[in-house]
């Protein structure tokens, strides 16, 4: 679960989010759509417990991010579409140094190693340096490392970031089957088919603000539109004005 309210984060020169409010249930995909600098990564970072909020609260997993953001960090799985990977560890490596910080037992981290390698069609590539990797084993080994912690939400910035058509319906079949398995799934989106493919409600999101948020149908519906660009479109001059 992710609950959110009048989160935002300022800068000396710059307001990124402004009292932006969320939730996400179990069980649930719900997405963050807006174009780039819209404060889809600032916002998803701070609900991951990696980035302070300037004022507004937040409840992801059951701990508030603004007393125990370091408890965030290891309930939550959050992979971004460009986050690197050290360059001489293998995935699996990475896999086990994921596990051992978790404080797994040996046999429950070999277990689950061998569950994820397979999971994520992993086998080729697993025991090779991670410089040697492409875009697509890069963000495979991302989500391995993401549900080594078995969490209960997913937050996925970007995750389509640098992804061919087959990888990114693998994605979208590793999303669903979180949603299956009862994790809350946060994720951003600056392509609006990814969202209306994957996500239960939307959030449209421009400089900071939430202009609307809901289902596709409630959002287009609220304005009388058919599709989410058009309804993002028409947003745009009414937040100007």
């Amino acid at each position: 679960m992710i609950e959110a309210k009048d989160l935002s984060k300022s800068y000396p020169t710059t307001t990124a989010v402004q009292g932006v409010s969320i939730h996400v249930r179990p069980g649930e995909v719900v997405g963050v759509v807006g174009p780039h600098g819209a404060g889809k990564t600032t916002l998803l970072r701070m609900l991951a417990g990696l980035l302070a909020p300037s004022s507004g609260e937040a409840n992801v997993a059951g701990v508030s991010t603004a007393t125990q953001p370091f408890r965030i960090k290891s309930r939550v799985g959050f992979v971004s579409g460009d986050q690197p990977l050290p360059p001489h560890p293998t995935p699996r490596e990475l896999l086990i140094q994921q596990a051992q910080l978790q404080g797994l037992s040996q046999e429950v981290m070999e277990r689950r190693l061998e569950d994820l390698i397979n999971t994520f069609e992993m086998e080729r590539f697993a025991a090779l340096p991670c410089a040697t990797l492409t875009a697509e084993q890069r963000q495979r080994t991302n989500l391995a490392c993401a549900f080594m912690k078995d969490p209960a939400v997913l937050i996925l910035d970007e995750p389509t970031h640098s992804l061919d058509m087959l990888s990114s319906r693998f994605l979208h079949i590793t999303i669903r089957a979180a949603r299956e398995a009862g994790l809350s799934v946060l994720l951003s989106s600056s392509a609006l088919g990814d969202a209306e493919s994957l996500c239960d409600r939307v959030v449209l999101l421009h400089r900071g603000r939430v202009l609307d948020q809901g289902t596709i149908p409630e959002v287009c519906g609220h304005i009388g539109v058919r599709s989410l660009s058009d309804a993002f479109l028409w947003h745009l001059p009414q937040l100007s004005a």
